[in-house]
């Protein structure tokens, strides 16, 4: 099924990132049509964070091992909870985290430091997050995006697999804090030098969850002028209904059906969508992701009605597009079967935004 983005953009801080994941992504994406043609020392609040600065990404492996034995290192008795490490600061402020190490734990847990009343992160969420981390065999912190007030926002699907048990089931609003065993860190990847982890070494992060992408169009129901096309009020299967003998608007149409609550989309953004596209003239369905999966992507790598069309509406909204050849596809498209001079339609439901 084609999709509306042509290109996947993710920001440079990738190291806690599954490799497989991303490249998966970026393999699917360019099916898609063409857009626009160790010391015992304990740790505390860390230094300023480094010029690129790490994300949880997993090895291209690490989401099929199992949590196992916290360390390779003989001289640590794994610990069985997270209540030896130490905690202090308060929600969005950069912690002070204690960490008696050298430190091991039996099994990859979360602890909830601070309940959030926002929704639920799930396995198929993307998130924005702060976050701060370290080695708990060293007690090393490697980084942490509190003081440069910069959060991370990436799929939950993307991140090592400890991680992803420590956010899933997590709600927005909440600080967990996360012990990582090497298995499910970076073991079946060697380690990780370049932040000065290696095999058998286990992870704690301490992650403020800010956000959390929704499932669908929520918001403040808005009613369309007469004569656009209509669209369903089913949420989950939207279904456009075009006058075929009507001319279309030789301009392109913004219209809210749905004015969400949630961020603003920029021209920088990278967003989740769902879509679906229909052409003008046969008020025929091209393609849509509805029933399938959301679409992640760079907002700059779609077709230039969605950059226009797309820039200021708000994460939660649902947005009718009428998009003319120009800005859509000028030459036409043969691969979903639309010939030149189509103008195009579109219902898109902005699930997510962030800047990277």
């Amino acid at each position: 099924m084609g999709r509306a983005l042509s290109g996947l953009r993710y920001p440079s801080r990738v190291h806690i990132f599954s490799r497989r994941r991303v490249g998966g992504l970026v393999v699917a994406l360019l099916t898609l049509f063409l857009a626009a043609c160790h010391s015992g020392s304990s740790a505390t609040s860390s230094p300023s964070p480094t010029t690129t600065q790490f994300v949880p990404t997993a090895s291209a492996s690490a989401s099929d091992s199992a949590s196992a034995s916290a360390s390779t290192h003989p001289s640590i008795t794994p610990s069985t909870t997270l209540d030896g490490i130490s905690v202090t600061g308060d929600l969005g402020k950069l912690p002070t985290v204690k960490i008696p190490a050298p430190w091991g734990i039996d099994k990859t847990q979360s602890k909830t430091l601070i309940q959030g009343t926002g929704d639920a992160v799930t396995a198929t969420s993307m998130i924005e997050v702060n976050y701060w981390g370290a080695n708990g065999y060293t007690g090393k912190v490697f980084d942490e995006s509190f003081s440069a007030n910069k959060p991370i926002s990436y799929a939950v699907s993307g991140f090592i697999s400890g991680f992803q048990t420590g956010v899933i089931g997590q709600k927005v609003g909440s600080r967990v804090l996360i012990g990582i065993t090497g298995p499910d860190g970076y073991d079946s990847n060697g380690g990780n030098s370049n932040i000065g982890i290696e095999v058998g070494d286990c992870l704690v992060f301490l992650v403020d969850i800010i956000s959390v992408s929704a499932t669908g169009p929520t918001g403040t129901a808005v009613t369309p002028p007469a004569g656009l096309p209509t669209v369903s009020s089913d949420l989950k299967a939207p279904i456009i209904t075009i006058d075929t003998k009507a001319t279309p608007p030789s301009a392109l149409t913004v219209q809210p059906l749905i004015k969400g609550a949630g961020k603003a989309v920029t021209a920088a953004s990278t967003v989740r969508v769902d879509y679906a596209e229909y052409a003008w003239s046969t008020g025929k369905l091209v393609k849509q992701t509805y029933g399938y999966s959301p679409l992640d992507g760079a907002l700059s790598a779609t077709i230039p009605g969605w950059q226009a069309g797309l820039v200021g509406q708000t994460v939660g909204s649902r947005v009718l597009l009428i998009v003319p050849p120009a800005q859509a596809y000028p030459s036409g498209n043969p691969r979903i079967d639309v010939k030149t001079g189509e103008t195009m339609v579109y219902v898109v439901d902005i699930l997510f935004s962030y800047e990277a």
